[in-house]
């Protein structure tokens, strides 16, 4: 994937290139922050691309919490 220069607008097919890229390198388990960071972009906009494209979001990770008993 090319490193796009943050801020630059991303419209038309180029969006829609980058949206399947971005959705299947999702897909195969790479987390958002990953694609952000190897795209130059921010988290916001890799999130949004990704809902925009249909992508199934994972819930976060991490320990749940419990309620004290």
């Amino acid at each position: 994937m090319a490193e796009l220069k943050k801020g630059t607008r991303v419209t038309g097919g180029d969006r829609d290139k980058l949206a399947a890229d971005l959705k299947r390198k999702y897909e195969a388990g790479q987390s958002i922050r990953l694609l952000a960071e190897g795209s130059g972009r921010s988290y916001g906009f890799v999130h949004r691309i990704l809902s925009e494209s249909g992508a199934t979001l994972r819930g976060r990770g991490g320990a749940t919490r419990r309620k004290a008993s």
